[in-house]
């Protein structure tokens, strides 16, 4: 493929890693967000969701306004003349992180009449003979290589999926979410990404979430010194969310009630041995005004037997 293709990829690692290589040729738009985190809306190109964004950027992680414009805003008119293009391949990864801004991309492709155009989508994940999940960053050039020789090309019921998946993950009712899951498609890990969405939510025993009891239970393991070496196990251990250094921080920070520093080691407080055995409810502390998408994470509660949520 030539000087007419389209690739949408999944952050500026790639994009140079992409060029550097020479492996493709055409226009690149670089998918500069975060969607996974805060308030979304369907139409991520309007006024109101570019300011949306930007006030919960500013306010949870001191990305400035101007910076918004430049890094995000910028890239998305490259789509405005979407007719020059003869193909669009969309370069993102197994994880949640990626998942919900590769179906935002998506709505946004299908808004812009881009459905007469082949899409094809890059996905790493699985690597023959790898114990663990690899970015598209992480693979070989030989892998890399292999990858974009083997993408997918998704069909209409494919971008169809997509576009109503970020549609309810815009609206204020997550349990839509649910029938989802089991829906046959080209995105091989969309199923198992919807999954870790829900499981976000507080669980109905201790109000904390499955990714806040799985940090609290790495803690009762190993022999943690510091924040520092649990942000190091939770980036690597923290399975299909894709969670960057910042979001991370931002969770840890809301963990330290259930935490205890001694001179050598990270330990749990009384609070975070009670919350990890179930024995206590700590939902009343933990109660913010977070939103994944349309909905505030503290409306609902996710049933670890039934796989399901409840409305509060």
């Amino acid at each position: 493929m030539g000087a007419n293709t389209l690739h949408i990829t999944n952050g500026d690692s790639l994009t140079y890693r992409l060029k550097e290589l020479k492996l493709v040729e055409g226009e690149f738009l670089t998918w500069r967000e975060m969607l996974c985190e805060g308030p979304t809306e369907i139409k991520v190109e309007t006024h109101s969701s570019i300011e949306k964004r930007k006030n919960f950027l500013k306010k949870y992680y001191r990305i400035g306004p101007t910076d918004y414009e430049e890094k995000f805003v910028s890239q998305l008119k490259k789509l405005d003349n979407l007719n020059d293009y003869d193909e669009i391949i969309l370069w993102f990864e197994y994880d949640l992180f990626c998942h919900i801004n590769m179906i935002a991309a998506i709505s946004l492709l299908l808004r812009k009449n881009a459905n007469n155009i082949p899409i094809h989508l890059v996905c790493s994940g699985r690597i023959e003979h790898e114990k663990k999940l690899m970015g598209l960053c992480e693979l070989t050039d030989v892998q890399l290589k292999n990858h974009y020789t083997n993408k997918v090309q998704l069909t209409l019921d494919d971008l169809e999926l997509a576009e109503y998946i970020w549609t309810v993950y815009c609206e204020s009712n997550p349990k839509k979410i649910a029938g989802q899951i089991k829906k046959n498609s080209s995105f091989e890990y969309l199923s198992i990404c919807l999954r870790a969405h829900l499981q976000r939510f507080p669980n109905m025993l201790t109000g904390l979430n499955v990714l806040e009891h799985n940090i609290l239970e790495m803690v009762n393991t190993y022999q943690i010194k510091n924040v520092k070496h649990l942000m190091g196990y939770i980036l690597e251990y923290q399975g299909y969310y894709g969670y960057g250094d910042m979001q991370m921080k931002r969770v840890i920070a809301r963990l330290f009630q259930f935490l205890n520093q001694t001179k050598d080691q990270l330990l749990l407080s009384e609070r975070g041995k009670l919350a990890l055995q179930q024995k206590k409810n700590f939902y009343n502390t933990q109660t913010l005004d977070w939103y994944y998408g349309g909905v505030k994470k503290y409306d609902y509660l996710y049933n670890d037997d039934t796989h399901s949520l409840l409305k509060l």
